[in-house]
């Protein structure tokens, strides 16, 4: 099992759903509303802020949304990405 499906195991099923819909838009490009930062250093990483959760995810040349972790916002929250 990856870490991002160990993140998601960890979180309530309103989160879950909270971070399904968020991954949805950002796949359909309806980026208006979502609190979206690129991560400084990095040109294709991308950070979602909902709350106290955190999705960090990259654009593909593909256009393809890859989500490279999902966590509570803590200090180590973007370490080691």
């Amino acid at each position: 099992m990856d870490k991002v499906a160990k993140a998601l195991l960890k979180l309530s099923a309103k989160e879950r759903e909270r971070v399904r819909s968020i991954l949805e838009k950002i796949s359909k490009g309806e980026l208006r509303g979502i609190d979206i930062k690129k991560l400084k250093g990095r040109e294709d990483i991308f950070r979602v802020r909902k709350g106290d959760l955190r999705i960090v995810y990259r654009v593909s040349e593909a256009k393809l949304v890859i989500v490279l972790a999902i966590e509570r916002r803590t200090e180590k929250t973007y370490k080691n990405i």
